[in-house]
């Protein structure tokens, strides 16, 4: 446990596409069990305070990968045996990495109709908890304890900068974002918090499409998400992350997976873009799990993530008036934030007014062709 937390802060200065001024990034990557050990921590100590989580007892949960090595972490520290439920779009290095700190992964082949790969995996792990005696559920997406693990890293963003401006932060499960709005927005009452989503996530009210980047977004309403903390949302699509990410690796050493890239372009947008401001966001985990992916020079071209057949990369985002009045595609940004469950004023998006599609956006940049059903 004493190796919980405690992570650098580096300042980014590499051009994301365009020079900016700069950004604190805080390197999760760099403490054991990346940015979710500190959620998996805190929910099963909650649990196991409440009783609801007896010594020894298996812990059960749904992941795309970064969560599992953070309950890889805590079930070791805490002494519980971890079955994780992933699905064969899981990245081979990350299934090698989750079984060799011993945790029991199991893998749906299929995508369910409704919900995509996160409803198939959700529906193996209500599975398993009726095979598995005593076994608990974390929840991640619906656990406040999830969003009180962050109460560390809040202090440690806090200690570490005499002001913040602008937090810049990646939106899945909701915990992190909620976690760090409280007691920053305490320390600097005046600060702007950034919510950054991925094209096709329902988080905002964007209609669920195929997804290729993992872990962020979602298919699903997680009820960990608050709205009301957040001032902007922008949309992210996986060229422009996957550009920023290689980007970070050769300008400064330090990059990341997804959330990692989308995070650093919004951070640098937000940087160039509020001469003065101090701007940080959190680097959730590292490259090494996506060398087979975002660091593969043959997987980007496939994808359309490089080369001239995605047209340039945007270097600002496409303003929209409200998440469902127009359906992003590309980098997009909206400073309308409410509920999709409790906002119900305007109809779906239209299919084809999308960011991508006008100057400053990259052209198709999310459309994720051949990327299989929504997931996490």
């Amino acid at each position: 446990m004493e190796l919980l937390g405690r992570t650098p802060m580096a300042r980014i200065t590499v051009p994301l596409p365009s020079r900016h001024p700069g950004f604190w990034a805080k390197l999760e990557a760099l403490g054991a069990g990346g940015l979710k050990a500190r959620a998996a921590v805190a929910m099963l100590r909650g649990a196991r305070e409440r009783g609801e989580l007896r010594p020894g007892a298996p812990v059960v949960e749904s992941t795309s990968g970064t969560l599992g090595l953070g309950l890889a972490f805590a079930g070791q520290a805490l002494g519980h045996p971890v079955v994780l439920v992933g699905d064969t779009e899981l990245e081979p290095a990350m299934r090698a990495l989750l079984r060799s700190h011993g945790v029991r992964l199991e893998l749906v082949d299929r995508p369910a109709p409704r919900g995509g790969w996160q409803a198939a995996r959700l529906a193996r792990l209500r599975g398993l908890l009726a095979e598995l005696p005593g076994a608990y559920w974390p929840d991640q997406y619906n656990n406040p304890d999830n969003a009180a693990g962050y109460a560390g890293l809040a202090a440690e963003i806090g200690n570490a900068l005499d002001h913040l401006d602008v937090l810049v932060c990646s939106v899945g499960t909701g915990g992190h974002s909620a976690g760090l709005a409280g007691p920053l927005r305490r320390r600097w009452p005046g600060l702007e918090i950034i919510g950054v989503d991925s094209v096709g996530s329902t988080i905002f009210g964007q209609p669920a499409r195929p997804r290729l980047m993992r872990g962020l977004g979602s298919s699903i309403h997680p009820r960990n998400v608050r709205y009301e903390i957040f001032d902007e949302v922008h949309w992210v699509g996986p060229r422009e992350a996957a550009d920023a990410c290689r980007r970070l690796a050769r300008g400064c050493f330090v990059s990341g997976g997804w959330s990692t890239g989308a995070v650093a372009l919004v951070a640098a947008w937000a940087a160039r873009t509020r001469p003065g401001a101090v701007v940080a966001t959190v680097f959730p985990d590292g490259p090494h799990r996506y060398l087979g992916t975002l660091f593969d020079d043959d997987y980007c071209l496939r994808q359309g993530l490089t080369g001239s057949g995605g047209g340039p990369v945007a270097d600002r985002p496409l303003e929209i008036p409200h998440p469902q009045a127009v359906e992003a595609t590309g980098w997009a940004r909206c400073r309308t934030v409410a509920d999709p469950l409790a906002d119900r004023t305007l109809p779906e998006p239209e299919p084809g007014t999308a960011a991508g599609t006008e100057p400053g956006t990259a052209a198709g940049a999310g459309t994720d062709a051949g990327a299989g059903e929504a997931r996490s």
